[in-house]
Order: structure tokens, then sequence, then C-alpha cells
């Protein structure tokens, strides 16, 4: 029997998409990115300074952390404190890798940027929702640098997105919620730029393998709720704050 997406979405919908800037006051950029019942506080600060190693190469750093506060899941998760799980490392350095890939490092001078994401609730695709919050809230931190006159241009080169795609009985949905993530035969995070260029690829058959022909099915469905989300990020941007 075909799945029926509990929600009542086409294959091919994503889940209703908010981003709230200016969500709290002292970062340099702060937003609750929502799809879905996901919500994930994105949050930017700027320091002056680079790790040891980039010291005196005249570029900048961006680094990112992720938690899951222990109340967004329905039975409460112990807090991370001392050792990180690993899918927490994972994440967080998935959420690092995919927004240096928008900015040009030499231009930003030798600052840091720090992304926080904080998971408030879950309901699947939290790390994408992560980068996507991140990427607005990134906007916001860099407009305030141009703002103080520390920087003349902008140093991010490009908008970047992120979205989850799942094989539920040999079809491909777009944006799984929580129901059809434990029930994906294949969950596949997808990160793009906005010209169509792939920036990382996670897919994994948790349960079956998956062929070409799927893959190419469930990059087809990525790019264009990519391109979706980058509309909605960009309406974010130009909406009042």
């Amino acid at each position: 029997m075909p799945w029926i997406r509990p929600d009542g979405r086409r294959p091919d919908q994503l889940r209703a998409i908010a981003f709230q800037r200016r969500f709290t006051q002292f970062p340099a950029g702060s937003v609750l990115a929502q799809f879905g019942q996901t919500q994930v506080l994105c949050t930017v600060t700027i320091q002056s300074g680079v790790p040891r190693w980039l010291m005196g190469k005249g570029q900048g750093w961006l680094t990112a952390e992720y938690r899951m506060l222990p109340g967004a899941t329905p039975d409460r998760q112990s807090r991370e404190w001392l050792k990180l799980s690993g899918r927490t490392q994972e994440i967080q350095r998935l959420i690092g890798r995919s927004l240096r890939a928008a900015i040009d490092l030499e231009k930003l001078g030798e600052r840091t940027l720090l992304i926080d994401a904080d998971v408030l609730q879950a309901d699947a695709g939290t790390r994408t929702t992560a980068i996507n919050g991140s990427w607005v809230a990134l906007q916001d931190a860099i407009a305030q640098l141009i703002d103080q006159g520390e920087l003349m241009e902008s140093p991010i080169q490009r908008s970047v997105a992120a979205v989850s795609v799942a094989l539920i009985e040999g079809e491909a949905f777009l944006d799984p919620n929580y129901p059809e993530d434990v029930k994906a035969d294949v969950d596949c995070n997808v990160v793009m730029g906005d010209r169509g260029e792939l920036i990382e690829i996670q897919g994994t058959a948790e349960a079956n393998h998956f062929t070409r022909a799927q893959l190419n099915r469930i990059l087809d469905l990525a790019e264009q709720g990519i391109i979706e989300i980058q509309a909605a990020q960009q309406a974010a941007l130009r909406a009042p704050s």
C-alpha cells in the first residue's frame, strides 16, 4: 500500500516555513527557524581573532555548535556536558562546513563567526533547519559589521540551504516529519548553493538499498525544495525585522 503522508502533504511539498529574525537581543544575528513543528534557535556571535592555527594568515573562520534542548522531544533528553554524542558532533560539523561554503574567509578578515543552533522542538530535519536559519542569521551578523564600518563589503558569496528527502516504500518524500523519518528506508540530507551547486550529500540506507535512479529522484526533489527554501530566506531578509 502506498505511503500516505501523516499531515496530508504531497510528496514534493515542504512543511510550513518561518524565519523570525532578531528573535533574541544580544547576538549579532538571531533567527528562530521553523519547519513544521521543528523549531531551532540560530544565533551568530562575532569574535575578534581566529584559532591559533589561522593566526597571521589574513583570513577568518566560522564554526558551529549544535545542541538538542532537554524538552525538545517527547521524552526528556539529558544535556550533553563533558562528552558530546557522535550525532551532535557530526551535525555541528555539517552546519559549519555548509556555512563556510557561503563565505569568502579572506574578505571576513581575522575574526571568527560562532554559530549556535539550539533545537527547541524536534520533529525531524533539525540539522537542515539549523543550516537554513543560521544562513539568515549570518546575513544579519554581516550587515552589522558593515553598518559599523568594520567591513566594506559582505564576504557572503552565495545562498546556502538544506533539506531532507526520505525514501519510503520506494517513493521519495520531501522534508519528512518524524513519523516519516522513522519509517524511511533511506534518509538523505542535501545542502546546495543558489546556483544549484551541491555542497554536501548525506545519504544512508537505513533498512534497504537504493538505486541510482532513486538517488536522482531524491536529488531532483531536494533541488526543488531548496529553491523554495532560498526564496523564503530572501523574503525573510526583505521583511522588516
